[in-house]
């Protein structure tokens, strides 16, 4: 992965956006059953940094590569699902940066 390119800074942040998505599933039990509150408040920041710096390289290299509508839809919407942005680097970010 080359992180000098736009697409190589994309799959990084799609991981790290991804991951820390992920920690949701860890901090909120945390708050919620176990009253600690304040693993959510870190991962929340973190993920929020990281969602609108993905979505930032998204439209970056939409307008860079001229991705078709279907696959701009795909790639900013993964950002909404859980597993959506490992998907989206190995089906259509990964396929880009080879080329």
């Amino acid at each position: 992965m080359n992180i000098k390119s736009p697409i190589g800074r994309l799959r990084l942040l799609a991981i790290l956006e991804g991951i820390s998505y992920l920690l949701f599933g860890i901090t909120m039990p945390m708050k919620y059953m176990l009253g600690i509150p304040e693993p959510n408040y870190v991962v929340g920041m973190a993920h929020g940094w990281l969602f609108i710096l993905y979505l930032l390289f998204c439209f970056q290299n939409i307008m860079i590569h001229k991705w078709s509508f279907k696959i701009s839809v795909l790639a900013l919407g993964a950002s909404l699902v859980p597993f959506g942005t490992f998907v989206a680097d190995a089906k259509i970010f990964k396929p880009e940066s080879s080329s």
